[in-house]
């Protein structure tokens, strides 16, 4: 029997969404405008905001876009903001849009390169403490050059073609034989899996947080305080290397003493599978294979001293390199070309919806009485405060709109007169370390967990949103109070050091 209209409508509707979630954002969208206009602006948009985190932290229900994009775009219409605000908030952010569309891209040309190094890593050391902190340390490198959410795209894609090979191989009858504790060898390859993939994600934050390129909030961050590359990564140094050296022995410590789900090996009847895959994988491999690996590595030292030296925005050396890779490597036909884009677009759509909601914030002027109450304190408590919120906020919402906001609130302050150069400047590594390090605490704040979450192969490995913030809860207290310690104590007298030997510029006074 055919639906009736009203039906069809409510199946069109957010697609497969629960029917709460429908419910209650139809609520939202209903109470909004009511809000605006007959109680408070300052109240609706507050509101708006709390609707937007929700449709973060619900994105496993529903992608943000969908029900972020629906609000804004009421948002908009009813005057909470101009389109013309909207539209300031994507030029001042240009550079973070090319980052995302052209860098993400480029980096799906180098995968092949990637995908050898990490199977190199996984069935060349067998010691598992060293193997999970090389994964870290690997992930936390590539994540400081590149976008992080690529760099657990690759890592996944390893997982998956280890799980795929061992499954194809398991499944054979003549294999049961072989190995009669099959469910067990499973139950430890899952577990061995899940630690890797944990690691990779968390090394991916402690390289992200140091450098301009590691995630968009900080490419937004580095533009506002007028930072180059290396500028960026040595005012981030007094903390964000306090802080890899605690995320190092965190990582050695929970593999070590097999705590918070880690520590599990590779089972040796696996090992063995992959290691008869390789070879075979290895037989194939044609010169002009091999030709392609020196081409995508060689493109990989282009790209972190064009990145080093800043020889052009980050966008256009992420251009550079599909160029390159797509024409050094023969990859012609549009499809293919087309293919590299599909990860990066959803999430610059998204960034998009962040910048509308930060452009009510701004007509609003919603953190108006935060950032007064943070400026009433003293010069060194501004940086602990905003440190503390900018945590607190991107553990529970996404951390590329909480630091997008914060920086630019410092940057009003600044251009009101409210704080110096020197304030503005430390506040800025305050937001950037603020957003990057708490924020593993749950897969809603760091995009790259997110990603993990949502992967075909979480529930290969029976990874769920709890067994992730429980596993990602070490590294969360060490990143979190050392981030927090090198703030205090640290970072103004490093810096200070820094600016006397010249390897930073002085604000003038």
């Amino acid at each position: 029997m055919e639906i009736t209209w009203g039906q069809a409508l409510h199946r069109n509707f957010l697609g497969q969404s629960p029917d709460w979630y429908k419910k209650l954002l139809l609520a939202f969208l209903v109470i909004n405008p009511l809000l605006f206009f007959f109680v408070s602006p300052f109240l609706a948009g507050w509101l708006l905001i709390a609707e937007f985190i929700f449709t973060l932290g619900m994105a496993l229900k529903c992608h943000p876009l969908l029900p972020g994009g629906l609000l804004t775009l009421e948002a908009i219409a009813i005057g909470m903001a101009s389109a013309e605000q909207v539209k300031q908030q994507l030029a001042d952010n240009l550079e973070v849009l090319l980052l995302l569309i052209f860098m993400v891209a480029g980096i799906f040309f180098m995968k092949q390169l990637l995908l050898f190094v990490f199977t190199r890593l996984l069935l060349s050391l067998r010691s598992k403490v060293l193997l999970s902190l090389t994964f870290c340390l690997a992930a936390a490198f590539l994540s400081a050059f590149l976008d992080a959410l690529t760099v657990v795209a690759v890592v996944i894609s390893v997982a998956v073609g280890f799980y795929q090979i061992y499954h194809r191989v398991s499944s054979d009858p003549d294999y049961a034989a072989a190995d009669p504790d099959q469910r067990a060898t499973l139950e430890q390859f899952r577990a061995f899996l899940r630690s890797l993939m944990m690691q990779a994600g968390v090394g991916t934050a402690l390289g992200g947080v140091m450098t301009m390129v590691g995630e968009p909030q900080n490419l937004i961050i580095a533009h506002a305080a007028g930072w180059d590359f290396a500028s960026f990564f040595l005012r981030m140094a007094p903390v964000t290397v306090p802080v890899l050296l605690g995320g190092i022995l965190t990582s050695l410590l929970v593999e070590r003493f097999r705590l918070f789900g880690y520590g599990a090996t590779l089972p040796d009847a696996v090992r063995v599978i992959l290691l008869q895959s390789d070879r075979e994988e290895k037989a194939q491999r044609t010169r002009q294979d091999r030709l392609k690996l020196w081409i995508q590595a060689a493109i990989g030292l282009w790209l972190i001293v064009a990145l080093a030296l800043h020889l052009a925005e980050v966008g256009l050396i992420g251009l550079s390199v599909i160029v390159l890779a797509t024409a050094l490597c023969g990859v012609t036909d549009e499809h293919t070309i087309g293919q590299a884009f599909t990860e990066a677009l959803p999430f610059t759509a998204l960034l998009t919806v962040f910048f509308a909601v930060v452009a009510v914030i701004v007509e609003q002027q919603l953190f108006s009485p935060l950032i007064a109450f943070v400026l009433q304190a003293e010069p060194h408590a501004q940086l602990s405060w905003y440190y503390i919120f900018n945590g607190l906020l991107s553990s529970i919402s996404d951390n590329v709109f909480v630091g997008s906001v914060f920086i630019n609130e410092a940057k009003q302050a600044f251009a009101h007169g409210a704080i110096d150069l020197r304030q503005y400047e430390l506040l800025a590594v305050a937001t950037n370390t603020g957003t990057n390090l708490p924020s593993v605490a749950t897969p809603n704040g760091q995009a790259a967990f997110l990603f993990l979450l949502t992967s075909a192969l979480a529930p290969l490995i029976r990874l769920s949103y709890g067994r992730m913030v429980w596993m990602a809860l070490p590294f969360t207290i060490v990143m979190s109070l050392v981030g927090f310690v090198s703030l205090h104590w640290l970072l103004e007298p490093v810096t200070d050091i820094l600016q006397l030997w010249g390897w930073i510029a002085t604000p003038p006074m």
